[in-house]
C-alpha cells in the first residue's frame, strides 16, 4: 500500500485532486524557474547545510519541547507538551521557511524578495532574512492588517523593508496575496516571490512543507528522547497551514498519532463570520491553487473573519484539503472567545504569552486532553509568541491588563 507521501507525488504539485498551478501565462515561466531551482537546491548538500546552519546559529534551533504541567493539571487528563516555535528568532515558525526561500532567491541571482503578510510575522521573517542576505524586500500588507499589527509594520521598516499598503477588497491577507502576485509578474526577472504559507501554485506548497518539516522532525525526536514514545495526538492551528503541515509531516505515516488542524471559527460557524475553509469551504481556485475556499452561492470567495490576523484567510493549503478528504487529519474550529480564553490560560498557568493563532491550537488541545486518560500525550505546536497581538487582546478585554476567566469564558 502506498504511503500518503507516495500518493501525493504521483503528479507534480498535486495532492489528490487539489493543488496544481493556475496562474496567468506571465507567471508560468517564473514558477518553472523556481521549481527547477528548488529541486536542484534540496539535492545540493552544501545548500541544505547552509540552511541548517542558519537555523542553528541565527534562528536558534532546535526550539525546546516544554511539558506544560499546570495546563495539564487544568485540563485534568492527558499530558500536554508544547513545541516552542515562539522561541525562534523573530518570534514564530515563519523564519524557517523565510531563511530557506531567501537562500534560494540568492542562489538564483535575484536582487529582491517580494512577500505578503497578514499578522506580520511572515513579513518580519522575510525582512529579516533579506537583510541578513543582502536582498531588497517589499512586503504587501492589507490596510486592515497594518492597523491591527502596527508594531510588526514598524519592525519590518526597521529591518529595511518597504511595506506597501493594500487598499483593495477586505484589505487583509487575501488581497495582499493578490497584489504580491501581480507585483511578481511585473518584476520576475529580478525579484523572487517569498510566499509564507503552504498555499499558492506549485511548487510553493511543497517548498513551504519542506522548509517547515523541521518542526515535526524535531518534536518527534525530542518526545522520543524525553518520553520514549510518540504523541497520541498532535495539534496545530491552520490558516494557510504552514506550521501545521510542518508538524504533521513527521507523523503522517504513524497511524497511532491522531492529527488535528484547528481553524478560526471567529464569532461562530453559524454566524458566517469565521475563517474555517476546511470545515465550511468548497473546492475552488484562488491564488494559483485548487483547494477549499469560503464561497457564496455563486462561487465568489467570501470575506474571512478571525480575531487573529494570521488566520484571517478564506482558503487553506491544498495538502490540507487532501488530508481532510482522505480523513488522515481531523479539522476542528475554535472561536475568537475560546482563543482569547486560551491566551489567558497559557499566560497565567505557564508564563507564556502565545500568538492568537497558536491560542486556537492550545484551546483545542485542552479540550482533547480533558477527554483522555493521564497516560496519553498531546503535542501542540506553539507557532508564535503574542507580543504582536497585545493591542488586539487588550481591546478584546475592554482595555484591561488581563481578563478573569469568568470575563472570557
Amino acid at each position: 500500500m502506498k504511503t500518503l507521501d507516495e500518493q501525493m507525488t504521483e503528479a507534480a504539485g498535486k495532492f489528490g485532486r487539489f493543488g496544481g498551478r493556475f496562474v496567468p501565462e506571465t507567471l508560468m515561466s517564473p514558477l518553472s524557474e523556481v521549481e527547477r531551482a528548488f529541486g536542484d537546491a534540496i539535492r545540493d548538500e552544501e545548500f541544505m547545510q547552509k540552511w541548517s546552519g542558519l537555523l542553528r546559529n541565527f534562528s536558534g534551533r532546535p526550539t525546546p519541547l516544554t511539558y506544560a504541567a499546570r495546563l495539564t493539571e487544568h485540563a485534568g487528563g492527558a499530558r500536554i507538551f508544547l513545541k516552542r516555535e515562539d522561541l525562534n528568532h523573530t518570534g514564530a515558525h515563519k523564519i524557517n521557511n523565510a531563511l530557506g526561500q531567501a537562500l534560494l532567491a540568492k542562489r538564483m541571482g535575484k536582487k529582491k524578495v517580494l512577500a505578503e503578510t497578514g499578522a506580520g510575522q511572515h513579513g518580519v521573517a522575510s525582512a529579516t532574512a533579506a537583510a541578513l542576505l543582502g536582498l531588497a524586500c517589499d512586503v504587501y500588507m492589507g490596510e486592515e492588517d497594518m492597523c491591527r499589527q502596527e508594531l510588526n509594520v514598524f519592525r519590518m521598516q526597521l529591518l529595511g523593508a518597504r511595506v506597501i499598503p493594500v487598499t483593495t477588497g477586505s484589505r487583509t491577507l487575501k488581497d495582499a496575496t493578490n497584489e504580491a502576485l501581480r507585483a511578481w509578474s511585473r518584476q520576475a526577472e529580478t525579484a523572487y516571490y517569498l510566499l509564507g504559507s503552504a498555499v499558492g501554485p506549485h511548487p510553493y506548497p511543497r517548498m513551504v512543507k519542506t522548509f517547515q518539516r523541521v518542526i515535526g522532525d524535531e518534536a518527534r525526536a525530542q518526545l522520543l528522547e524525553a518520553e520514549g514514545r510518540l504523541p497520541d495526538h498532535a495539534v496545530a492551528c491552520v490558516g494557510g497551514g504552514s506550521n501545521a503541515i510542518g508538524l504533521f509531516a513527521a507523523f503522517l505515516d504513524d497511524r497511532s498519532v491522531s492529527l488535528h488542524g484547528v481553524e478560526a471559527a471567529g464569532e461562530g460557524l453559524h454566524t458566517g463570520r469565521h475563517a474555517a475553509a476546511v470545515c465550511q469551504g468548497r473546492p475552488g481556485i484562488l491564488h494559483g491553487m485548487h483547494s477549499l475556499f469560503l464561497q457564496d452561492e455563486t462561487g465568489l470567495v467570501k470575506q474571512a473573519h478571525s480575531v487573529s490576523a494570521g488566520l484571517d484567510y478564506p482558503g487553506v493549503g491544498p495538502e490540507h484539503a487532501f488530508l481532510h478528504e482522505t480523513g488522515r487529519v481531523r479539522y476542528a474550529a475554535v472561536t475568537d472567545r475560546e482563543a482569547l480564553h486560551a491566551v489567558d490560560l497559557l499566560c497565567r498557568l505557564e508564563g507564556i504569552l502565545p500568538a492568537l493563532e497558536s491560542a486556537h491550537a492550545v484551546a483545542e488541545a485542552v479540550k482533547i486532553a480533558s477527554r483522555l486518560p493521564k497516560d496519553k500525550v498531546v503535542l501542540v505546536c506553539l507557532s508564535g509568541r503574542g507580543d504582536k497581538d497585545v493591542g488586539t487582546i487588550r481591546d478584546a478585554w475592554g482595555g484591561k491588563a488581563h481578563a478573569s476567566f469568568e470575563d472570557v469564558v
